[in-house]
């Protein structure tokens, strides 16, 4: 069975994560430029200044900066439909709270929208991935000041009017509810107020409650910052498209003990549908006023909230996909790691060299889930593998392991529309080039179809190289995923 005609084949990387040029052109420091690099075990650490002794990755990261042309004419060689990219807010507001924009920002942006439609290649644009102007966080404590949705909305005025013509599709803020998954949140917020500025996976039931507070504070302000900017669009440019962005949690109950089945549904709820709910529905749902009042959480509002948050639904939803967990009431399990949490070793599937537990069928679960909730369009923003890559004397990469691994991911989702009926009109692998870890930092944790020679330290030539999987994916695009061999 082929995918549907018009389906968008892609791939998806970051801006903080793979552009680099951290301070050229006008652009000032992000958050993410403030983040040194880290392991698996050892978390990313910030600095409130740079440090000489320190390696901060997103300063120089995949250099796409300056290979723009080349890594897009790659895309268009395996016959990408959509690039999913985001825009560094630093590049157009340097500081974040000027009146005017910094030109040689929205300058390169459009250069690369103009390459992109050279080769027919449908731009998502995530407005803010995870990063602000570090500015924002230290003169304004971030999202928990209401500030910055007037800042935002600055922002967004001027990629509206710039690039109409050049972007359809857009996304307000990535995984926005992973600063309600997250112990430590201060990436996803900006909030310099917070005790903790690691990065690192771990649910926050064991945080301290004032910086719950705060967490769920500044996400509101997001949510009324990403309703507003729907409106906006919709009154810009009738044919833009704006969606939401939510960072994937597929848990199953460890056990049919209905206290685990109910504690599962607590946390979907929770953490994954909660801001969908909000983006999509217009409103606050029941369940998050109960979980609210049991946490002793007081989110202060303005009068028009109800309203703009009524009015600014989006238009599709887009999601992360990497793998799955279990909860259980037991917590003497064995834990195992993931994109955005911790949950419950599954004895049933496999893990990844990092520890991500290999899920193929999740997605189709986690995608029937969604659109019987919703019903409106859907894209699968990320997916894919990270891996320790090996570049072969002859220059290339064996990495059958990502083949497989997005191989079983694409049936999953073949099965979803022509089984289930569900309504996916595109999926954009993650990193599709070779790309720094949002959460260690590395580049030995490689997700991409072309291999980037650098390394952990930013030493390499930083030449672009094709992968095995490149050649794969670009005859998984020619067949409209009919042929995955």
């Amino acid at each position: 069975m082929a995918f549907p005609k018009h389906f968008y084949w892609g791939g998806a990387t970051a801006a903080r994560q793979v552009e680099g040029a951290w301070n050229e052109d006008g652009k000032l420091d992000s958050t993410m430029d403030h983040l040194t690099l880290g392991t698996k075990n050892q978390p990313r650490r910030f600095t409130d200044t740079i440090e000489d002794s320190e390696i901060y990755p997103s300063h120089k990261a995949s250099d796409f900066y300056h290979h723009y042309k080349e890594d897009i004419a790659l895309m268009a060689e395996m016959g990408f439909k959509m690039y999913r990219m985001s825009i560094n807010w630093s590049r157009i507001y340097p500081n974040g709270d000027e009146d005017k924009p910094n030109e040689k920002g929205i300058e390169f942006y459009r250069n690369v929208f103009l390459e992109l439609k050279k080769y027919n290649i449908e731009p998502l644009v995530t407005i803010s991935h995870c990063e602000l102007p570090y500015h924002l966080s230290k003169k304004y404590d971030g999202w928990l000041n209401r500030k910055l949705i007037d800042f935002y909305m600055n922002y967004c005025q001027t990629l509206f009017m710039e690039y109409n013509g050049l972007v359809k599709y857009w996304l307000t803020f990535n995984e926005i509810n992973n600063a309600m998954v997250h112990g430590k949140s201060f990436i996803a917020l900006g909030i310099q107020s917070i005790k903790d500025k690691s990065v690192s996976a771990n649910l926050n039931e064991n945080i301290d409650p004032d910086e719950k507070q705060k967490q769920y504070q500044a996400v509101h302000h997001k949510l009324v910052a990403s309703a507003k900017a729907v409106q906006l669009a919709h009154s810009i440019n009738s044919e833009y498209k704006v969606g939401c962005m939510i960072g994937g949690i597929c848990r199953y109950p460890y056990t049919c003990n209905p206290d685990d089945v109910l504690l599962s549904q607590q946390e979907r709820q929770n953490t994954f549908w909660l801001c969908s709910d909000i983006q999509i529905r217009g409103a606050y749902p029941n369940y998050a006023n109960r979980y609210l009042n049991k946490h002793q959480i007081h989110i202060q509002m303005e009068k028009e909230d109800d309203e703009v948050l009524r009015n600014g639904t989006v238009d599709f939803f887009t999601f992360s996909y990497y793998s799955s967990g279990c909860v259980s009431c037991d917590n003497n399990h064995k834990k195992t790691a993931g994109n955005l949490i911790f949950g419950i070793a599954n004895p049933y599937l496999k893990t990844s060299q990092w520890g991500w537990q290999i899920d193929p069928q999740g997605l189709r679960y986690i995608l029937n889930e969604i659109y019987d909730r919703y019903q409106i369009p859907i894209i699968v923003a990320e997916n894919g593998l990270g891996q320790a890559d090996k570049l072969e004397a002859d220059n290339t990469v064996h990495d059958d392991y990502r083949i497989d691994y997005l191989r079983e991911h694409i049936k999953a989702m073949d099965a979803a529309i022509n089984e289930d009926g569900v309504d996916l009109i595109g999926y954009t692998m993650w990193g599709c080039i070779d790309l720094v870890s949002a959460s260690t930092g590395e580049m030995k944790k490689r997700y991409g179809f072309i291999y980037v020679d650098a390394d952990d330290y930013g030493h390499g030539t930083y030449n672009r190289y094709k992968k095995d999987s490149f050649y794969w994916y670009k005859k998984v695009i020619a067949s409209n995923g009919t042929d995955l061999d």
